[in-house]
């Protein structure tokens, strides 16, 4: 069907309106970041974001934050390939009810269970470490990840395992050497997506460390934030800092996300 000239226009329109709306606060942040304190004459500070890096100390609550997402990342990208492929490609006694209680663990909400983790781990002495602030979401991320992962290797041709068969690859060589280089855009995709989510969490990193040794990203900007409450310029400046480094990992990933996207949204 062809096109008008008309409906193209209408769609580049309604497209830019879309973007301008999505844009528009976070262009308002970094135009906040950048202006004058209270105080201060008017012009581009810049030096903004290093007064709010020293004053706020998101050195290291940075660094405790890479240190959860590393673990999240790893171990719930590791757990849900294998379960991903086991639920996908195997056909055993019990895998549907399996399939269901990951499904599970992705409806019930984390303020229904965080409460009743924290005595459990408190009981195993597991509080004020990087274990209770990751393992909670590591089974979150898993939950989606084997969803995810599930349907991606569902949906790779049969013939590719049955000729890795009778090649003699066994189940593991023909996941690690097949159906993950395969996958990855969704692979990527999830990684992206468990990345995000770690980085951002807030309450589970609040409840799991009472003692705030090891206060993540997003709670030293809660604390920069009930500090400096007037401060709207070093606020906005500490906000751009802890969403930096989401903001790189998706631009260097963003061909595979979008693409892991698209294949899932054709599935």
């Amino acid at each position: 069907m062809r096109v008008s000239r008309a409906e193209t226009t209408l769609n580049y329109v309604i497209l830019l309106a879309f973007a301008a709306f999505a844009l528009a606060p976070v262009l308002t942040i970094l135009a906040t970041s950048v202006s004058a304190p209270l105080g201060e004459s008017g012009g581009l500070h810049l030096e903004n974001f290093a007064r709010a890096w020293t004053v706020g100390g998101f050195g290291r609550s940075l660094g405790n934050s890479a240190v959860v997402a590393a673990i999240v990342v790893s171990l719930a990208t590791v757990l849900s390939i294998g379960s991903g492929y086991a639920l996908g490609t195997m056909r055993f006694r019990g895998a549907t009810v399996l399939f269901y209680l990951f499904l599970l663990g992705m409806m019930i909400p984390a303020e229904a269970t965080v409460i009743p983790l924290f005595f459990d781990l408190r009981t195993l002495g597991l509080t004020d470490t990087y274990a209770a602030i990751a393992l909670p979401q590591v089974a979150q991320s898993i939950a989606f990840g084997t969803f995810w992962l599930r349907a991606q290797f569902r949906a790779m041709p049969s013939s590719l395992l049955e000729a890795a068969a009778l090649d003699g690859a066994g189940p593991v060589r023909a996941l690690t050497r097949i159906l993950v280089p395969a996958s990855r855009p969704a692979i990527v995709t999830m990684l992206v997506l468990v990345f995000m989510w770690t980085w951002n969490e807030f309450l589970i990193a609040l409840v799991m460390t009472p003692g705030g040794s090891l206060r993540t990203a997003p709670l030293g900007l809660a604390t920069f934030q009930g500090q400096y409450t007037s401060e709207t310029a070093l606020l906005a400046a500490g906000a751009v800092i802890i969403a930096l480094p989401t903001v790189i990992l998706f631009l260097f990933l963003q061909r595979h996300f979008i693409r892991g996207m698209l294949e899932g949204v054709a599935k």
